[in-house]
């Protein structure tokens, strides 16, 4: 059933292709099949998150475990973050993809505002949220994470008495999973949905002035993938990158189409406990913490977008500022939202860090989208990546003690 369900997948990428190239922008009246899945996924994240990661943070049994298992998923996913724009800069300078475009954008002004961001303070305090029924009611998901895992040490720390509490909370999971397991056999519907009307959007016009880009971020994406998440898993867990690919290359045609790291939550949470046998204790703390701070692809863009946007104007950028843009991109990623989009806003404050005109956003808004799907499959294939590393860990210690 699991090859099957990567060759339907497979095929639904193949009838988006020709479909939304024979019909063009006439290929939107599939939309409704993507949207319905959208939808039926949205319905999902927030039980979902919720369940899990209280499950994920009561079975750790002690707050040391619980810290040990979150210090190496942080650890992991900024390490892997400043490599990752790292990457993109060095690409960006490659491919030279602001030269030579042949297309016209407003000439920066002197009155442009500067994006404010809310600054690393804020951003810390904006994760305790001062109603988690309203973070719950809007899908703040940082809000929620942070409101799941107090529980969760709450009732470690309470012990016998909120053992019901506990159990409330294992059913739910295991019922979130069923419904998502019933969800996921949409999954090649919901692809033909969504990416038939981008493909019947996009045309060769639009996207051949910024195929450098493109191609600059594609390229930048499958090094990443290819190479440092290959070695993550094969060096840190002995798992054969090949089978760590197969096994989560569901999830990640599932990001590439809809574009948002939290949407695919539930699929990669499947992926990664059926096909990697990562453990649900540390899936399901390490991927909702993944789906919202990871954003590997996303520090990519940022690198080669900005890089794109300095060439195109002609303004050399600095080695201080590259530093500085790598060491803030990183931080950064914490605070943005698995939500489609999400690039263009920490881009805005790429550029502000690095006093590039704003106006640049307008050269690459028009394919924001389909950078957009692609550094969302590198940063649910990083989550995947950081589950497997860290599992393998906690299991090596195990064995260990014993």
């Amino acid at each position: 059933m699991k090859k099957r369900f990567i060759w339907y997948i497979l095929a639904a990428f193949i009838l988006s292709i020709i479909v939304g190239t024979m019909l063009g922008e006439n290929a939107s009246f599939v939309q409704p099949l993507g949207d319905l899945f959208l939808r039926l996924i949205k319905f999902i994240i927030v039980p979902l998150i919720l369940a899990t990661i209280i499950v994920g943070v009561t079975s750790a049994g002690s707050v040391r475990k619980l810290s040990r298992l979150g210090g190496k998923t942080l650890g992991y996913y900024l390490a892997t973050s400043f490599i990752a724009i790292s990457i993109g800069l060095i690409f960006g300078y490659l491919f030279t993809p602001g030269t030579n475009t042949g297309i016209d954008t407003p000439e920066p002004s002197s009155s442009s505002a500067l994006a404010e961001s809310e600054g690393v303070i804020q951003t810390i305090l904006n994760i305790v949220p001062t109603n988690p029924m309203e973070a719950l009611a809007t899908g703040n998901i940082l809000q929620i994470i942070f409101f799941a895992i107090c529980i969760g040490i709450g009732i470690i720390l309470v012990g016998e008495s909120a053992l019901p509490v506990q159990r409330f909370f294992n059913g739910l999971a295991d019922i979130m999973y069923k419904i998502t397991n019933s969800i996921m056999l949409l999954v090649p519907f919901g692809i033909f949905g969504l990416l038939t009307p981008i493909i019947g959007e996009y045309g060769l016009s639009v996207l051949l002035p910024l195929l450098k880009l493109i191609l600059a971020v594609l390229a930048a994406c499958i090094i990443h993938a290819g190479i440092v998440y290959a070695l993550a898993v094969k060096s840190m867990a002995k798992m054969n990158p090949f089978h760590f690919f197969k096994g989560i290359f569901p999830a990640a045609a599932v990001a590439f189409s809809t574009s948002s790291s939290s949407g695919t939550l539930p699929v990669t949470m499947k992926n990664t406990q059926e096909n990697l046998n990562v453990s649900k204790e540390t899936s399901s703390f390490t991927l909702p913490l993944g789906a919202t701070i990871n954003m590997d692809g996303t520090a990519i863009y940022l690198g080669i977008a900005t890089v794109f946007i300095s060439q195109y104007y002609q303004i050399e950028l600095s080695f201080p500022q590259l530093l500085t843009l790598a060491l803030v991109a990183t931080l950064a990623s914490i605070g943005t939202a698995g939500v489609p989009g999400a690039g263009l806003i920490m881009l805005t404050m790429a550029l502000t860090v690095v006093s590039l005109p704003l106006e640049g956003i307008a050269l690459i808004a028009s394919i924001d989208r389909i950078l957009d799907m692609m550094r969302t499959s590198v940063n649910v294939i990083g989550d995947a990546s950081a589950s497997v590393v860290v599992d393998a860990s906690e299991s090596q210690r195990e064995i260990n003690k014993t």
